[in-house]
């Protein structure tokens, strides 16, 4: 029953999180079931909720995507990236994985914190939207978290909140599209668990109007500063389940 209550709260949280951000519900919630369930039963109980949010919020903010060429290449590296990722959740390890992911949000935090004022230009940002989309995919479908790859990528954009949350929000919808049928293929989820993801949904969908009104009370720094606060918290939870 505690961790049913723990995993409630986790959602509910990351609903609020999501809500102000348009990222960060599997952040919370899946290190918190798969601390009584394992990976596999963690990504697959959080894969129903992620989606729908997700389809949600890339609804809401439609109007504020960025050009459809990077649309289509970071979301379609997403895609590829989940397929190749869901087959190592199946099979293999991801320790090693892990580790290096979770050194490279960290150097690149150390950077932002050192040149607050740097920016990665649209022209370069477009060209890398492929490569860094992929490398997410590769990493949600492993371990249900693309985040240190996604937002480190997006947040070195400086977008506006908007449109950070409209193409972060469809690039999550086309992984999703990809994950929840390799689960079923890979047997990671079943009839019970498929209702049980379902159910996830309620304590997600609570908490996101709150964060969203949250939202319009922060300022474009403050928000970045939650961006760069949130992939510390992941690359040293990311670090501890590479190294425990």
């Amino acid at each position: 029953m505690t961790g049913v209550i723990l995993a409630i709260v986790g959602l509910a949280l990351g609903g609020l999180l999501k809500g102000a951000t348009g990222a960060g519900a599997p952040i919370l919630a899946v290190p918190i079931m798969a601390i009584y369930f394992n990976v596999p039963v963690a990504v697959a109980i959080f894969a129903v909720p992620n989606l729908l949010a997700n389809v949600w919020q890339a609804w809401t903010y439609r109007s504020q995507r960025l050009p459809p060429r990077f649309m289509i290449s970071f979301a379609g590296g997403g895609a590829l990236g989940t397929f190749i990722g869901t087959v190592l959740l199946a099979n293999l390890p991801g320790h090693a994985l892990t580790l290096v992911v979770a050194l490279s949000v960290f150097v690149y935090v150390g950077f932002r914190l050192a040149r607050p004022g740097w920016v990665l230009l649209y022209p370069l940002a477009e060209k890398l939207a492929p490569f860094f989309g992929t490398l997410a995919g590769v990493l949600f479908g492993a371990s249900g978290l693309s985040a240190p790859v996604s937002l480190s990528f997006l947040n070195a954009m400086k977008l506006e909140r908007r449109t950070f949350v409209a193409t972060v929000t469809v690039f999550f919808v086309m992984m999703g599209v990809v994950q929840i049928p390799m689960l079923f293929a890979y047997g990671i989820m079943d009839g019970q668990r498929f209702l049980l993801s379902t159910a996830a949904i309620l304590p997600i969908f609570a908490g996101m109007p709150v964060g969203a009104w949250l939202a319009r009370h922060i300022s474009r720094e403050t928000f970045d500063k939650i961006i760069l606060a949130v992939l510390t918290l992941i690359a040293i939870r990311l670090l501890l389940q590479a190294t425990g």
